[in-house]
């Protein structure tokens, strides 16, 4: 057996799909990363509320006016047909698209997090690419909240996978990847969040020991994050810990970039990894 069973796992926020200047969908970035996922890939795709609230907007003349939850949950259903349209549309047609909506349920149960992992690991061989997103469309959050905490009660931690980036560095730890790619709006990791050219190109150590207690050093230099409800850089270099520790490279770059030029080294971003 090879040493990963998955050559890559990604993740884009929901920032990045975002053209904010004429407040749509940014289909420039979603048909250039399309085109070059492939069998092999694992894309974790953020955006379905924040593409569904401009895709209502745009049909309605106006936002819904019910309940926050409400709204997010109906943005959140609209949405994600809008993403997966896009994607089926410039993803190479010989390859198949899979959606798979994931809840925080799918990694605390050891049988759901094996048929899932299954699931992931026979898209490969079958010339399919799975696209994943969590599934914020039945996710009432007080409900949620409280069946965090019965697990929490019963076996001392869980996982929340509120943020995407959490959910693709789980995904990454239950198919064990070579290497997990996370996009946003920033080059990578900045040692002083007001200064753009202080981008931290590489983070690695002796022994996976030391490298996480680098990792953790540069946390105290993140500060912030992107959108009302985003984690930040802070909590990106918490999730990753666990993903590092099986051996996956671990890159924090920008969707201004090809996928193929950031992991060839040609790209800014910050890498870490031994």
């Amino acid at each position: 057996m090879a040493e990963f069973d998955i050559e890559l796992v990604g993740k884009i926020g929901s920032m990045a799909l975002i053209d904010r200047e004429y407040a749509d969908m940014n289909y420039n970035v979603i048909a250039r990363i399309s085109r070059e996922l492939r069998p092999g890939y694992i894309w974790v795709t953020s955006g379905a509320t924040e593409i569904g609230k401009l895709d209502f907007i745009k049909r309605a003349g106006h936002p819904l006016d019910g309940e926050e939850e409400d709204n997010k949950t109906d943005y959140a259903a609209q949405g994600q047909s809008v993403l997966m349209q896009t994607y089926r549309q410039f993803i190479d047609s010989r390859y198949s698209v899979r959606q798979i909506l994931v809840e925080h349920q799918h990694f605390n149960d050891e049988q759901k997090r094996e048929q899932l992992c299954r699931m992931l690991c026979r898209c490969p061989a079958q010339n399919a690419i799975p696209i994943v997103n969590y599934n914020d469309a039945v996710s009432y959050e007080e409900n949620r909240k409280l069946e965090i905490d019965r697990i929490k009660q019963t076996e001392g931690r869980a996982i929340e996978c509120v943020d995407n980036d959490e959910t693709a560095s789980q995904i990454a730890c239950l198919v064990k990847c070579k290497t997990l790619l996370i996009l946003s709006t920033a080059d990578g990791i900045l040692s002083n969040p007001e200064d753009s050219d202080s981008l931290v190109e590489t983070v690695s150590g002796k022994d996976v020991y030391e490298l996480l207690a680098n990792v953790e050093e540069l946390q105290k230099h993140c500060v912030g994050a992107s959108r009302a409800g985003a984690h930040g850089a802070r909590a990106k270099l918490e999730y990753i810990k666990e993903p590092l520790k099986n051996g996956t490279r671990v890159i924090i770059a920008s969707s201004r970039y090809s996928i193929r030029s950031i992991l060839d080294g040609t790209a800014r971003a910050t890498r870490i990894g031994l």
